[in-house]
């Protein structure tokens, strides 16, 4: 009978709840440490390749307005504004270490993907 009258008391105190709380706080660290094995461990090669929207890029640059390029000779260095009416990117900014204009030329050629001739016609020094 003072055995039932203690769990009662101990019972009313919460020590059930608070006897239980290092017990579920053991399970929750076990059971974490298993799952990061498993994550560690996991292989991370992936067959699935990114690919890019070339097209968009493309679409993009046959909407080049104007081309502004202003040359610093004594930095050694082109800055060059290119202008779209791309309703996304109105604007790409580009330094090249070039201060010759046909080297110029040929370098935003390749970097926008357009033919030499077009990117002449649509430069403003």
């Amino acid at each position: 009978m003072r055995q039932l009258q203690l769990f009662q008391v101990l019972r009313s105190l919460g020590f059930v709840f608070w006897l239980s709380l290092p017990l579920i706080g053991l399970i929750f660290w076990l059971g974490s440490g298993f799952v990061e094995d498993q994550i560690l461990n996991r292989s991370y090669y992936n067959k699935k390749y990114l690919l890019a929207d070339t097209r968009l890029a493309r679409q993009m640059m046959k909407r080049i307005v104007a081309i502004e390029v202003e040359i610093r000779q004594e930095d050694g260095v082109s800055l060059v504004n290119v202008r779209t009416n791309h309703s996304v990117l109105k604007a790409i900014a580009f330094e090249f270490p070039i201060t010759e204009r046909s080297q110029l030329e040929t370098a935003l050629s390749q970097e926008l993907g357009l033919p030499r001739y077009q990117v002449k016609e649509l430069i403003r020094y």
